[in-house]
């Protein structure tokens, strides 16, 4: 389960870490008045509260001069989606003039089945962009599970960081800590970045921390009161696909994509991506989906605004091809559907699924890569 940025800043700072004096805001708040009684200094930064990546990039992160600007700031990024996501907090904090950024964070090396410190000098960009333009940069560290992290670990790791002095005590105070919340939340990822210096000390302009589910019965303070689209990375459509039942993810394409089964559903995006088109989503009917699963799912494509074009591809083994059909047309019939359809059908009971699709006038193909070639065509 991921938390909020201001989630994470919160339990960081229970554990005695700096961090920049904020106030959040939620939705429906009175915003002048709560920035008012919050007594910030100006600048700020006005932050969307979304469990997104790159919230940056995407515009979900201001600065504000003035309480008017930050104001104004806060109302715009309510209304604003970030990846397709609004957000029903706004966190605000005062700007924190600082010399030099750097990166840090603990996960889980699996391949080692060990927690591991990575750590660069070059903080404020994702660590995918760090690893591709500076690799050399990142400095890998693994942990004893058995011992845990050691003052004299923490120290070193800042030391090739290029950290002496004060300055390097904090930053290993500062480390120690992220470990120690990293054990105590059975954490999968602590992350601060940017890490900025500040004069002798270190402050996480930014927090990230991701709760193994498995443990969230040890955590039941981080859940309760939560909604559904709370608890992870959830765009609107993607909290109506769990709603009705759907195992959907929402992509950034223009071609819906349904499959039965998980591999084959992958299948068919790697399909769709090679010859040249992108899917919108991943729609899984799963096995043995009957008519009725069917429908839904078509029906939620055809709603779908960024599914442009709709590719059906079913390989029915106890997945009958005339349930299917029978789904698909009652969907197209009932909506009114305009959109492209193509579909692969193939397996039992496929000549008479075929035969239920032509009447409707919907193609229907038995090769997977006909039947794409003809949507991209469409």
């Amino acid at each position: 389960m991921k938390l909020y940025e201001f989630e994470a800043k919160q339990i960081l700072a229970g554990y005695g870490v700096e961090v920049p004096r904020g106030v959040l805001i939620v939705k429906g708040e009175d915003v002048k008045s709560k920035l008012s009684e919050a007594g910030l200094r100006y600048p700020v930064v006005v932050k969307s509260q979304v469990l997104v990546a790159g919230r940056g990039k995407a515009g979900g992160i201001r600065k504000a001069g003035s309480l008017e600007e930050a104001v104004k700031l806060v109302e715009e990024l309510f209304e604003k989606p970030i990846k397709g996501i609004k957000p029903g907090a706004i966190l605000v904090e005062e700007a924190v003039e600082h010399e030099k950024e750097l990166y840090v964070s603990i996960t889980i090396d699996r391949s080692e089945r060990k927690p591991i410190i990575l750590a660069s000098e070059y903080g404020g960009v994702d660590i995918e962009e760090i690893a591709r333009e500076r690799p050399e940069s990142i400095i890998r560290y693994h942990v004893d599970p058995f011992v845990g992290l050691r003052g004299f670990e923490a120290r070193a790791i800042g030391k090739r960081l290029g950290l002496r002095g004060r300055l390097l005590l904090s930053f290993a105070n500062t480390l120690m800590v992220m470990y120690r919340v990293f054990e105590a939340f059975d954490a999968e990822l602590v992350e601060s970045n940017p890490l900025a210096v500040v004069g002798e000390r270190v402050v996480p302009l930014d927090a990230r921390i991701i709760v193994d589910d498995n443990s969230l019965f040890r955590h039941k303070e981080l859940v309760e009161g939560r909604k559904v689209e709370q608890r992870g990375e959830l765009t609107e459509w993607e909290v109506k696909a769990r709603e009705l039942g759907l195992a959907f993810v929402e992509l950034d394409g223009d071609i819906g994509v349904i499959g039965n089964g998980a591999g084959l559903t992958m299948a068919t995006m790697d399909l769709v991506y090679h010859y040249g088109g992108r899917p919108a989503n991943f729609l899984d009917i799963g096995g043995g989906a009957r008519a009725e699963l069917v429908k839904k799912a078509v029906s939620f494509l055809i709603d779908f605004p960024k599914a442009k074009k709709i590719f059906i591809n079913v390989f029915g083994g106890i997945t009958r091809g005339d349930e299917v059909a029978r789904g698909i047309v009652e969907a197209v019939r009932e909506k009114g559907s305009k959109k492209p359809f193509a579909v692969r059908l193939s397996g039992t009971r496929e000549e008479e699924g075929r035969r239920l699709l032509k009447e409707a006038g919907i193609e229907a193909f038995s090769d997977p890569v006909e039947a794409v070639k003809r949507l991209l065509e469409m």
